[in-house]
């Protein structure tokens, strides 16, 4: 279990990445840069089935079909129409109410147990994130925006709800987030045309970024989040993510784009200290038992 939520960990380290390459990537409407990351994240899972082809050719059930594409395609497209109807900062702090309810909503699954260090390390990464998306400022939450927050909730709830129930099908190899993110690309598309006008990037180092995505945040990223939420410590992975605007951050901070401050090191002493107090039995349980087991 270990592995595999280090594996789930690691799509939130990409994902860290996705403020810094869609910055780089010029600008290109948000559906249409979806269209074109997701078809190479399609590419990604391509390459993985040629490299390790699938063990056994399973029928893949009706509702894992019906989960997989609303959780990829329904977040974005609920996320970028947030953004379209409400201010970024309180509709970001919204969507990322999608840790918490993961950890929250795993109390409901089969073989699982709820503990208080689960919920306190979401709501201390919470409290880092807001400080992060605020920049230590306050929030406003304005009645003339209720439809763009109502959006971004139906975004928090989509995700944490995929996440969870990809769990249900732990017999349902990850290859198949290939033909979600493949959906992901052409519903993506779809949009595009009836809501956007087309650019595209202009530049070399603008397309390097839209591979980027495609490879990572958008692309492998997928891929690990599916392995970690069917196979590792889903509680701790929820906990766990909200880690990933404080990587950005600082990422951003070191390549220049951002300035270090005392919000940043009391985000990352929240975030963090959330993070292990939620892991607290996954790093020290052993180590208790052991102890355990020699004093006995």
């Amino acid at each position: 279990m270990g592995r595999a939520t280090l594996i789930g960990f690691s799509a939130v380290a990409m994902w860290a990445l996705l403020a810094l390459f869609t910055g780089a990537s010029g600008a290109v409407p948000p559906f249409l840069l979806s269209a074109m990351t997701f078809a190479i994240g399609t590419c990604v899972g391509l390459v993985a089935r040629l490299v390790s082809p699938p063990k056994e050719r399973s029928k893949i059930p009706a509702q894992v079909w019906l989960i997989g594409i609303a959780g990829l395609f329904g977040y974005h497209f609920f996320y970028f129409t947030a953004l379209r109807n409400a201010p970024a900062v309180e509709a970001s702090l919204i969507a990322y109410l999608w840790p918490l309810f993961i950890v929250l909503g795993s109390a409901l699954m089969p073989g699982e147990r709820l503990a208080w260090y689960h919920v306190a390390g979401a709501v201390l990464g919470l409290a880092g994130t807001m400080l992060i998306v605020t920049k230590g400022g306050g929030v406003s939450f304005e009645s003339r925006y209720a439809f763009g927050y109502a959006m971004a909730g139906v975004c928090a709830f989509i995700w944490s709800a995929y996440s969870l129930l990809s769990r249900r099908f732990p017999a349902v190899p990850t290859s198949v987030v290939t033909w979600f993110c493949a959906a992901t690309s052409a519903l993506s598309l779809i949009c595009h045309f009836a809501l956007e006008q087309t650019v595209l990037p202009e530049t070399a180092g603008q397309w390097l970024a839209v591979l980027g995505l495609g490879l990572m945040p958008v692309g492998a990223a997928f891929y690990a989040w599916d392995h970690g939420v069917k196979r590792g410590n889903i509680q701790v992975l929820g906990a766990a993510s909200y880690a990933a605007p404080l990587i950005s951050t600082l990422v951003l901070m070191a390549t220049g784009f951002a300035e270090p401050s005392l919000t940043i090191f009391a985000a990352c002493l929240l975030i963090t200290g959330g993070a292990v107090l939620a892991a607290k039995n996954l790093l020290f349980g052993q180590r208790t038992a052991v102890a355990s087991g020699a004093g006995a």
